[in-house]
Parts: C-alpha cells; sequence; structure tokens
C-alpha cells in the first residue's frame, strides 16, 4: 500500500469515526453555499445590459459603463457624503458606549440591580424596526409628541425633528443609541468574564482603586475584542442601517438622509423603469470600498496594536 493511499484511509477512518460532527456541519456549510455564495454569481449583471427577458446569461457586457455613469453622476459625492458622516457619527457616537456600560456593570456589586439594567438595556434590541420608527414618531411629533409637549412645557417651541433635515442625524444615531446599547455589551461582558478574578485581588491588596483597576486590568482584557469589533465596523461605514434610514426619510430632509443603500433600492426596485444593472453596480462598488477599508484597518491594527482579525 503506498503512503497516498494510506493517508486517504486514515482520513476516512477519522470522518466515520466522527460522522455525527461532519452531519452538523453540513446544514451551515449548505446555507452559507445556497445563499451566501450562489447569489454571487448574480454580480455579474453590473457588467451587463442586463435584460429581464435575455436572463443573466444572455444579456451584452458592458464592462465598467455603470461603474463610470455612478461616479461621474452629480449624485456620487452628495451620497458618499451622506453616507460617511451618517456611518461615522455612529461609529464615534456608538462604538464607545457598550465599552462602557458593560464596565459599569461589571464594577457594580448588586447583582439584582446589574440583571435589571441589563434588562432594561437589551430589551429595545429585540423591538423591530418598523415599531421602533414608529415609535419615534409618536414621540417626536410637532403637535402631539411626547418630546414636543415636554419642550412646550418647559418654555421651548415645537420642533419638526423628522421634517428638518438639521435634526435627521441625530435622530437616527441617537434612536440607534436606545436599540443597541445593551446587546452590543454582551460582547464585553462576556470578554470581562474572562478576566482572571486574581488579578483583581492582587490590585486591591496593593491598594489600587476600582478606576486603576478598570484602566489597568479590565480595559487591556478586552482590547483584543475591542479592535476585532472596531475592524468589522470599519467594513460596514459605508453600509447604513437600510430599514431605518429609508421609514425616517421623507422628502423634506432627503438632502442628508439619501445614503447609497436607499439609492440603490430607488434606482434597482422602486424606480418606474428599474435600472438592475446600474443598482448592481452601485452596490458592488460600495462592497470593494468596504472591503478596502477592513482589509486597511486589520493592517494598521496590526501596526499599532498589535492586534488584528487575520
Amino acid at each position: 500500500m503506498t503512503s497516498t493511499t494510506a493517508r486517504k484511509h486514515s482520513f476516512l477512518r477519522r470522518v466515520l469515526g466522527c460522522w455525527q460532527l461532519y452531519v452538523m456541519l453540513l446544514p451551515p456549510v449548505v446555507y452559507v453555499i445556497v445563499f451566501l455564495y450562489w447569489p454571487l454569481y448574480g454580480l455579474q449583471i453590473a457588467f451587463k445590459n442586463f435584460s429581464v427577458a435575455k436572463g443573466i446569461g444572455g444579456s451584452p457586457w458592458v464592462g465598467w459603463k455603470y461603474f463610470e455613469t455612478f461616479v461621474n453622476s452629480y449624485q456620487f459625492w452628495p451620497l458618499i457624503k451622506n453616507t460617511l458622516i451618517l456611518n461615522v457619527y455612529e461609529l464615534l457616537a456608538l462604538f464607545p458606549l457598550p465599552i462602557v456600560l458593560a464596565l459599569a456593570l461589571n464594577t457594580v456589586r448588586s447583582k439584582l440591580y446589574s440583571r435589571g439594567i441589563q434588562l432594561i438595556t437589551y430589551a429595545p434590541h429585540f423591538i423591530s424596526t418598523v415599531i421602533v420608527v414608529g415609535i419615534m414618531v409618536m414621540m417626536l411629533d410637532p403637535s402631539v409628541g411626547v418630546v414636543n409637549q415636554l419642550l412646550v412645557f418647559l418654555g421651548g417651541s415645537p420642533v419638526d425633528f423628522l421634517g428638518n433635515s438639521d435634526y435627521f442625524r441625530h435622530v437616527y444615531v441617537w434612536s440607534g443609541a436606545w436599540q443597541t446599547l445593551g446587546y452590543s455589551a454582551i460582547i464585553y461582558l462576556a470578554a470581562l468574564a474572562g478576566i482572571d478574578p486574581q488579578l483583581h485581588e492582587a490590585a486591591k491588596v496593593d491598594g489600587a482603586s476600582i478606576l486603576r483597576r478598570v484602566w489597568h486590568i479590565d480595559l487591556p482584557g478586552v482590547l483584543p475584542v475591542t479592535i476585532t469589533l472596531l475592524i468589522l465596523n470599519l467594513g460596514s461605514i459605508l453600509s447604513s442601517g437600510f430599514e431605518k434610514v429609508l421609514l425616517l426619510q421623507n422628502n423634506l430632509n432627503l438632502g442628508v438622509s439619501q445614503v447609497i443603500d436607499t439609492y440603490v433600492y430607488q434606482v434597482g426596485l422602486q424606480s418606474s423603469i428599474p435600472q438592475f444593472s446600474y443598482a448592481a453596480a452601485v452596490g458592488l462598488f460600495k462592497s470593494v470600498i468596504a472591503l478596502i477599508l477592513v482589509l486597511l484597518a486589520n493592517w494598521l491594527a496590526r501596526r499599532v496594536a498589535k492586534q488584528s482579525l487575520f
């Protein structure tokens, strides 16, 4: 028996020895192939003049035509600007908050109080985006909304938050904080739970205060998780919360609420004459930029913090 045949037999014996694990692995692999890789076949319509009658295979190739059309269009820079401002604002405002919440919950001695705060902050994550937007519309209504009623009670004037483009980004970002803060803190709490308690005990013996223990023990303990999530968030810097932006969008705030995702939806599906190829080209352009950002962020994290995703 040759060495190659022996290796094959050894491999088959290992597979048959733990076939239950391979059966469990099969559903996620099938899911990834069917729903994540097979749709990539349709990306070629970004390089074709797609016709529903001719199908993907029969439509003629047009090369980079739709990419050049998008880059040279008058909407290119406003879309990039709106998307970047909204996502950078969200990243700067919301990324540190779950870390602060997790550190605060980790230092609270009362388990009942800590679990109560966790329950209150987790709950909004499980509310549908449509319902969240409905709640916001009712609360921010200029005439009967609770927020404007409070402003009037305090001597101010009612504000049309959703009809004024100056408030759209603030409403979007801080409503997102209410919805995702608690759920995002879970992973940091898990990282904090993995820190050796003896480090804190030794620090207490040395007289370290709570703030010093947080700074010198807890923060370094969650640093790898923080860098990983930061890299992933930078990869989605051009991807806004499509549903929420679309639901909050109206003609009065369209100047700041029109982002790449909503634009792709409008030209690709909502238009009276759908431009499938153009929409696919815009979406592919965004994905390529996101991939480049992930690679750059990973490289920078590896050079500066000696931590990286891959």
